[in-house]
C-alpha cells in the first residue's frame, strides 16, 4: 500500500474517533506537536526505528514522551512505530488537519502575487472567497512570484482562480482563436 493511502486511512480513522468523542480539535493540536517532535528530534526517530530495540521499550518511550496526550494519539503513534510506518506521520497529521478544517468550514488558500500583500488585502480576499465558497474562514498564505506582471493567482484546494494580467491575456487570446 502506498504511503499516501496509509496516511489517508490513519487520518480518516483518527478523525472518525475524534468526531465520535468530540475531540477533533484537541487531537489536531496534539498531533501537530507530535509531528513537530518527529521532524525536529532525529535521535528520537532513530530510537523508534532501531531494529534491536524491543517493541515494548519503544511503546514505553512513546508513553513517557507523550504522557499528557490522549490515548488515541499515543496509540496511533505506537501502531505506526510497530508497523514501521512512522515516516507517514507528517502526512497523516496534514490530512487529519485538512479533515478537521473541512468539517469546520475552513479552507487554506495560497495567493501568488507580484508583491507581499498587506493584511487588509489578505482579509479582503479571504472575505470574498469565503462568501463565494460558503466557508466560515479562509486561511491565506501569500507567496511572492516576480513572474506575475500584475493581479493575483489564488489556489484553494485543487482549484486555481487566475486573476493575473497574463491569465486574462491568455483567455482573450483563446476567445479570439475560437471565434475564427
Amino acid at each position: 500500500m502506498s504511503k499516501a493511502n496509509v496516511s489517508k486511512r490513519y487520518a480518516e480513522a483518527l478523525f472518525q474517533i475524534g468526531q465520535e468523542k468530540s475531540t477533533s480539535e484537541q487531537l489536531e493540536a496534539q498531533l501537530q506537536i507530535v509531528k513537530e517532535v518527529f521532524e525536529s528530534n532525529k535521535q528520537f526517530v532513530e530510537f523508534l526505528a532501531h531494529p534491536r530495540i524491543s517493541s515494548d521499550k519503544k511503546k514505553e518511550m512513546i508513553d513517557q514522551v507523550f504522557q499528557q496526550f490522549s490515548s488515541d494519539v499515543r496509540n496511533t503513534v505506537k501502531i505506526l512505530v510497530n508497523r514501521h510506518n512512522q515516516q507517514a506521520l507528517p502526512a497523516i497529521v496534514n490530512h487529519f488537519s485538512a479533515l478537521v478544517n473541512a468539517s469546520n468550514g475552513i479552507a487554506d488558500a495560497t495567493v501568488y502575487s507580484v508583491r507581499a500583500l498587506a493584511d487588509e488585502e489578505k482579509q479582503q480576499i479571504s472575505n470574498v472567497f469565503s462568501q463565494k465558497l460558503n466557508l466560515k474562514r479562509l486561511n491565506i498564505e501569500n507567496i511572492v512570484d516576480t513572474a506575475i506582471l500584475g493581479g493575483v493567482k489564488i489556489k484553494i484546494g485543487n482549484t486555481i482562480y487566475d486573476g493575473t494580467i497574463q491569465g486574462k491575456l491568455e483567455r482573450i487570446e483563446r476567445n479570439i482563436v475560437s471565434a475564427k
